[in-house]
């Protein structure tokens, strides 16, 4: 009788992570917040994707006498110090920001999701074992980590998004953890147990898909910091030199700080909106779980 009742409890199970989806979508985008960081993404995204068709030059291509403000030359934001156009510029680096900020956070998920399922499942040694490795990582300076990391090995665009990953694991790890010591004990888990289910499809079917929607949160936020991250080593010098990202626009116009505003504002606030919109969605999901849980 448990053996048939299990598959159908993870059945109801999925079906209910699918229904708490579609009602965490609503509650979000009702939040003001939420819906503006969304939409804000959403249009960044697309911008990334259709960037050659929306760069009205070639990022490399000179357009005009070097230094020219916006509006200059036929140019909507100006040229560089070399006379390449600072909008096309701006819209092919969003690629590299973009992909850095989504690979890293993604990464961080994949670890910190393995090690906190592991750790909160299993409890005992396994937990105070892992725990104390994340730990490790969590009392270093991330981005003092990130920059010897840089400087020491490879600092291609993959290999700065894992350097960055890294450094956020470990608090996914805690989330996705507490989320498993909270649900180990629930009668859905142990009747899978006692039917005979193996605890890799007890972690991944049944308690995972109730264990991830706190994380949405933490993701929202990594990937914000990590396009300001990897914009601070690219402005240190220490990140990809061949990949064109906006912190490498911020690299190059340090020296033209007082006679080229435009070089370093633009791409300026095009990290600080993407990632004030990363932080809008990571305040609209969180609103979002706290008023599903009143429920």
């Amino acid at each position: 009788m448990s053996t048939n009742s299990t598959p159908a409890t993870s059945r109801l199970t999925r079906t209910w992570v699918r229904m708490g989806d579609q009602r965490l979508l609503a509650r979000l985008l009702r939040s003001p917040r939420g819906l503006f960081g969304l939409v804000t993404i959403v249009l960044l995204v697309l911008l990334a994707i259709f960037a050659e068709w929306l760069a009205p030059a070639n990022p490399n291509e000179l357009v005009g006498a070097p230094l020219q403000p916006p509006f200059s030359d036929g140019t909507i934001l100006g040229t560089d110090d070399i006379g390449r156009d600072v909008f096309s510029n701006l819209v092919i680096a969003s690629r590299a920001s973009l992909r850095v900020g989504v690979l890293a956070a993604a990464l961080a998920v994949l670890i910190g999701t393995v090690v906190g399922s592991i750790a909160g499942y299993f409890g005992g040694v396994v937990d105070a074992f892992l725990m104390r490795i994340a730990e490790m990582f969590q009392v270093v300076p991330g981005f003092a980590f990130a920059i010897v990391m840089a400087a020491v090995f490879d600092a291609s665009i993959n290999a700065v998004a894992v350097i960055i990953a890294l450094t956020a694991w470990s608090q996914v790890a805690r989330i996705v953890r507490a989320q498993f010591l909270s649900l180990r004990s629930r009668e859905f888990v142990q009747a899978a147990s006692v039917a005979g289910f193996s605890s890799r499809h007890i972690i991944a079917s049944e308690v995972l898909p109730n264990a991830l929607p706190p994380v949405l949160v933490q993701v929202a936020l990594d990937v914000g910091t990590a396009i300001l991250m990897e914009a601070g080593l690219s402005f240190l010098g220490v990140g990809d030199p061949n990949v064109p990202t906006w912190g490498q626009m911020l690299n190059s116009a340090q020296i033209f700080l007082g006679q080229a505003w435009w070089l370093s504002v633009f791409p300026g606030a095009a990290i600080l909106l993407t990632v004030v919109a990363f932080n809008m969605l990571a305040d609209g999901l969180n609103e979002a779980l706290g008023a599903g849980s009143k429920r």
